[in-house]
C-alpha cells in the first residue's frame, strides 16, 4: 500500500504528539489509531501499524524514566514476566471469542479511576505505603492487566498507573515510568501476533515511529522534571476522553 507525501506528514505529526501524551499520561492510541484509518488503512492493518509505531515510543518513554533513575527494571521483572503471559494469553483468547462484552464493561471501569483519582487530591503527590505485597499486585495485575491489553487494549495504560497509585502507592511519577515498562511488553507480545499475520504497514509505522520516538522523549522529560501537578491534569483528560471515545463508540455510533 503507497501513500502520499502529505499523508506521512499527517502520520509523523501525529506520531509525535501521541508520543508526547502517551508518555506523560497514556492514551497516545486516541491520536495516532484514526491518523492512521484518516490516511486510508483498513482497520487490522491500522491495528498492527499502531501496535508497531506505539512499541517504539512506549520504549523510548521506559528508558528514559529508567535512566533517569526514576524506576528500575530489576524492581519489576515479575511484572514483565506476568505481563508477558497475560498479553499473550489475551491476544490469542481474542482469536477463540469475541470481545463485545468487555467492551460495555471498560468505560464504567475507567470511570472509577477517573473519579478516585480525581477525589484523591493527595494521590501520586508522595510516595505512600503499598498495600499490596509486590508479587501479589504483580500476579493479578501483570497477568490481568496484560490479558486485557492483549485481548481488548484500550485504557491499559489508565488501568496500570491507576492501579500502581491506589495498592502500591507510588507517587505519580514513578507509576507513569513503570506502566510505561508494562505497556512496552503487552504492546511487542500483541505485535508479534500482528507481524505474523502480515498486519502491518511498516512504511507508516516508521514515519510513525521516528516523531513517537520524539514525542516520548519531550513527554517523559517534562513528566519526570514537573512530577505530579504537571502529569495528574493531562491524566485526567486522557482518561476522560478515552471513557468518551469508547461510549461513543459502543453505544451512540
Amino acid at each position: 500500500m503507497e501513500l502520499t507525501y502529505p499523508s506521512y506528514l499527517i502520520l509523523f505529526v501525529s506520531g509525535l504528539l501521541a508520543g508526547f501524551v502517551d508518555a506523560i499520561a497514556g492514551g497516545g492510541g486516541l491520536i495516532s489509531l484514526p491518523a492512521l484509518l484518516s490516511v486510508g488503512l483498513p482497520p487490522q492493518l491500522a491495528l498492527g501499524t499502531n501496535k508497531f509505531q506505539g512499541s517504539f515510543g512506549t520504549l523510548s518513554a521506559a528508558a528514559s524514566f529508567i535512566r533517569k533513575g526514576k524506576v528500575k527494571l530489576s524492581d519489576n521483572l515479575k511484572g514483565i514476566a506476568f505481563t508477558f503471559i497475560g498479553a499473550g494469553t489475551g491476544a490469542w483468547a481474542i482469536q477463540q471469542i469475541h470481545a463485545d462484552f468487555i467492551k460495555h464493561l471498560v468505560p464504567f471501569m475507567l470511570l472509577f479511576v477517573f473519579f478516585y483519582t480525581l477525589m484523591a487530591k493527595n494521590l501520586g503527590v508522595v510516595q505512600v505505603k503499598a498495600r499490596m505485597q509486590k508479587t501479589t499486585f504483580f500476579l493479578i495485575f501483570g497477568f490481568g492487566l496484560g490479558f486485557y491489553d492483549g485481548f481488548f487494549g484500550p485504557g491499559t495504560g489508565a488501568f496500570w498507573t491507576g492501579a500502581l497509585l491506589i495498592f502500591m502507592g507510588m507517587d505519580m511519577t514513578k507509576a507513569t515510568g513503570t506502566t510505561r515498562i508494562m505497556n512496552f511488553v503487552s504492546n511487542i507480545t500483541a505485535l508479534a501476533l500482528f507481524i505474523a499475520g502480515g498486519n502491518v504497514l511498516y512504511t507508516a509505522g516508521l514515519i510513525m515511529a521516528a516523531g513517537q520516538i520524539i514525542g516520548a522523549n519531550i513527554g517523559s522529560g517534562m513528566a519526570i522534571k514537573r512530577g505530579a501537578p504537571f502529569i495528574r491534569p493531562i491524566f485526567l483528560t486522557m482518561v476522560f476522553l478515552t471513557i468518551v471515545k469508547l461510549i461513543y463508540v459502543n453505544y451512540i455510533s
